[in-house]
């Protein structure tokens, strides 16, 4: 029932389309071909032109590119039950277990009351880089004021079980070592307890840039993502829109990334830095201003823009 309920609305989008077996054929939007070049198969969920290798390995992908918002409404209903396409297939792996760690013993939220003197030193910081009371709460911010971490202010990571996997600390003294994070696997999606893979998501290097960004934002925690990582996979796998915002100084490695996601047909957009070295220089109302006139890449500009770089 839900294959039939599936070809009529990809049906009102493309038009009425040619059996060939399994397979329904119809005209793609990609290339305009003046044949029936785009092949569906509903039982399992994949589309592919034959003339201009357009793909993808969930129809809810060709919905929300070529439907209208009532189309992308009514094919929420298959969402939770669709089958796993060729790309989930390919990024499918052995169950592991879910990373958990400790934070420092020494830990005190930011949270709460900050009146105390031994809370003023961090709270303070975090004013000054223009982290509000709301972020503190939002991403569960804290300090330690001895051990290993003396100094610093802790920014955790919690995963999608809600168990914290990862945390970075950020030195509010002159400590040489700007950053300390613990000696574990980083090869997370930082906070993804907290991302909504149904709304845009912004791509940063660090902690306090994804800060800036807002609660959808995702710091790579560098500025590079290897494809084979859970971060690279999630992107690739979900359908939602992408701001690249890597800072200035990463221009190759932001490119490398949008390349990669664009393989992977991904709707993704580059956030212009100019006049800032990262996103954490900036205010939000300032980030969002950008965000607004951030450029979409397809693979024809993404050429362009390495011929200009070059």
């Amino acid at each position: 029932m839900n294959e039939l309920k599936k070809k009529r609305i990809v049906d009102d989008i493309l038009g009425r389309p040619q059996r060939a077996g399994k397979e329904h054929l119809y005209f793609c939007k990609n290339c305009n071909h003046h044949k029936p070049k785009l092949s569906i198969n509903y039982e399992k969920n994949v589309a592919k032109c034959w003339t201009c290798n357009w793909a993808t390995p969930n129809l809810r992908r060709l919905v929300r590119r070529w439907g209208n918002f009532l189309h992308v409404r009514q094919w929420k209903e298959f969402d939770a039950d669709v089958e796993l396409g060729e790309l989930e297939q390919i990024f499918s792996s052995k169950e592991e277990e879910a990373q958990r760690i400790d934070l420092p013993s020494e830990f005190h939220t930011l949270t709460g009351n900050t009146d105390k003197i031994i809370y003023k030193k961090a709270f303070n910081y975090l004013k000054k880089r223009g982290i509000s009371k709301e972020d503190i709460v939002a991403w569960k911010i804290g300090f330690c004021a001895s051990g290993e971490y003396k100094d610093r202010i802790i920014v955790p990571s919690f995963n999608a079980e809600g168990h914290c996997d990862f945390f970075v600390g950020r030195s509010y003294t002159d400590d040489w070592r700007k950053y300390l994070a613990p000696s574990v696997n980083k090869d997370i999606v930082f906070n993804d307890l907290f991302v909504d893979w149904d709304k845009p998501v912004h791509l940063v290097e660090g902690v306090f840039d994804a800060i800036k960004a807002g609660t959808n934002s995702i710091p790579l925690l560098g500025s590079s993502l290897r494809e084979n990582s859970k971060l690279f996979q999630k992107l690739a796998t979900y359908d939602t829109p992408l701001y690249v915002a890597l800072d200035a100084d990463a221009e190759k490695k932001a490119m490398s990334l949008i390349h990669s996601l664009l393989q992977y047909d991904c709707e993704v957009y580059r956030v212009n830095l100019q006049g800032f070295d990262d996103v954490g220089e900036m205010s939000r109302e300032e980030y969002q201003e950008r965000v607004k006139t951030a450029k979409r890449f397809n693979p024809e500009t993404y050429l362009i823009e390495r011929a200009l770089m070059a």
